[in-house]
């Protein structure tokens, strides 16, 4: 069974239709990104538990409720992820923030992490990894394996489009790991980009290309 989040919103669907777009400018496409990771955040943290507290208000004693449990961290996969942090921390301003940096060797393709710097209390965390693009999902399954590693237990992934393919193989090799994105597309073509995606959201962003 996939564990998956599409999300349906209208406003979500509308960004990410002008997120896709080729003329879409680089200031535009950051706000974009910024924008609908925010908007994807509040679906992510649904689920976070409350307790009751009572709070004095100018007028009498109220029962209301806090967020208790986890608290969150957020680990944006470089390069791209970066986009996605602004969003996030503008809706959730007290995470903390670690980073994971991959490469794949010429020779075996296999993931290489050359820069892991996470929360000194990551362990007790709900960590969420961002990366705008699940293509193959090779580097993201090996980002989560990294950051299971280091002792970290509860993960979810947030991306912006989604490759069937990938999607599989995070729910293969993490059945653990909630799944949540924008939109899913049907195929990757020969170079291993989402088709029809949003080209390289990384180039897109720092306006590399």
């Amino acid at each position: 069974m996939e564990k998956v989040f599409i999300f349906d919103h209208p406003l979500i669907q509308h960004k990410v239709s002008l997120l896709r777009d080729k003329n879409t400018s680089i200031k535009e496409f950051r706000e974009l990104v910024s924008e609908i990771s925010m908007l994807m955040g509040y679906e992510v943290t649904r689920n976070m538990p409350l307790k009751e507290v009572e709070i004095e208000t100018p007028v009498a004693v109220a029962k209301t409720k806090v967020i208790s449990g986890k608290k969150l961290g957020i680990v944006p996969i470089l390069r791209a992820g970066l986009g996605m942090v602004d969003g996030m921390l503008s809706l959730l301003p007290m995470a903390k923030v670690g980073h994971i940096g991959l490469y794949r060797d010429p020779e075996t393709l296999d993931p290489v992490e050359y820069y892991c710097k996470l929360p000194v209390d990551a362990s007790e965390r709900e960590i969420v990894v961002l990366d705008p693009m699940l293509a193959t999902g090779g580097s993201a399954s090996a980002a989560i394996q990294f950051i299971k590693d280091k002792g970290v237990s509860s993960i979810k992934l947030m991306c912006l489009i989604a490759a069937k393919a990938g999607i599989a193989r995070i729910n293969k090799d993490h059945p653990d790991v909630e799944i949540y994105c924008a939109a899913v597309d049907e195929k990757l073509n020969e170079h291993g980009y989402i088709i029809p995606g949003l080209g390289d959201a990384g180039d897109r962003l720092f306006g590399t290309k």
